[in-house]
């Protein structure tokens, strides 16, 4: 009688399925597990923001940790409302992302009537940046990725490939540009000049929202907002932020100006199965996994990001 081997194939199907349990029941659980944060005791509010900046909870930035602006300002809002919140301190840890979106949030930070705080840890780069220039007092830690003061939109052009395979873009539009931006033909000088003119009047808002929020000239924040980014040292030397650190002179600075003894309560929402699985994968996919998945599939085939 012939001996069964161990059946690998079988036991590696086992554990993915456990797995993929596993993970359908911690985003299901973390459906009913929302804080009530007003029930939260402290008098410093701690928000994170976290990933990729995008405009609506719907993101298709799958398996991506994102920040949505409309949950990061109903955060915001809810903490500038409870009496018991003296100070907000703003977590920052992304590359960017929506321009709306990071203007939505960095407005709703200057409307806070209560000190805020801006700390940045590993990056508060463009989009990220222009809301951390909004608050009252910026730390970043010394080697943190900080700045990166522009504008950028990238698509695939597909043209070369339909010619390949004997394909045929029909060209049925009303109106001269509104098929500007397709990926499925080249874009004409004049086309390239209009978006060009486009990016460079969303830069110049960029640099003179920052100019305005960190007291400084638009002829200095111009020097500097070409795109480059920072390690926190030098945006330091540059004015762009305002002490080097992390957590601890966060709460100093707050601690100092409004006379009392921190308790930092964390404001924050209730990640989905999503993103808890976004947390375990790489964050340096954004720019390629976003371009080349808006391009294929978004509505709109190219994308304009700070």
């Amino acid at each position: 009688m012939e001996k069964s081997g161990f059946r690998w194939g079988y036991a590696i199907f086992v554990l993915f399925f456990l797995a993929l349990i596993g993970f359908i029941a911690v985003g299901f659980i973390s459906l009913f597990a929302g804080v009530d944060v007003e029930d939260l005791n402290g008098n410093v509010a701690m928000i994170p923001i976290e990933g990729i900046i995008v405009g609506t909870d719907d993101s298709d930035l799958l398996f991506e940790s994102a920040a949505a602006s409309p949950d990061i300002i109903e955060l915001i809002e809810k903490a500038d409302e409870n009496p018991n919140i003296k100070a907000i301190i703003f977590e920052i840890n992304s590359p960017g992302g929506s321009a709306v979106a990071s203007e939505e949030i960095a407005n709703a930070v200057k409307k806070v009537n209560k000190t805020t705080v801006a700390w940045i840890r590993e990056a508060g780069a463009s989009g990220a940046y222009w809301i951390a220039s909004s608050a009252d007092h910026v730390v970043a830690n010394r080697v943190s990725i900080t700045g990166s003061i522009g504008v950028i939109a990238s698509y695939l052009e597909f043209p070369g490939f339909l010619d390949r395979y004997n394909l045929t873009y029909r060209r049925l539009v009303s109106g001269k540009y509104k098929d500007i931006g397709s990926p499925l033909k080249e874009m004409t000088p004049e086309e390239e000049e209009i978006f060009q003119k486009n990016l460079d009047l969303i830069r110049d808002y960029f640099a003179g929202e920052v100019a305005k929020n960190r007291n400084m000239s638009k002829k200095d924040i111009d020097k500097v907002a070409n795109g480059l980014f920072y390690l926190g040292v030098q945006a330091k030397e540059l004015g762009l932020v305002d002490e080097l650190g992390g957590k601890d002179e966060a709460i100093a600075y707050i601690e100092n100006k409004e006379k009392i003894k921190a308790e930092v309560v964390e404001y924050k929402t209730d990640k989905g199965l999503l993103e808890l699985l976004g947390d375990v994968s790489s964050r340096q996919s954004f720019f390629v996994g976003k371009g080349i998945g808006s391009s294929l599939f978004g509505s709109s085939a190219l994308k304009i990001s700070t």
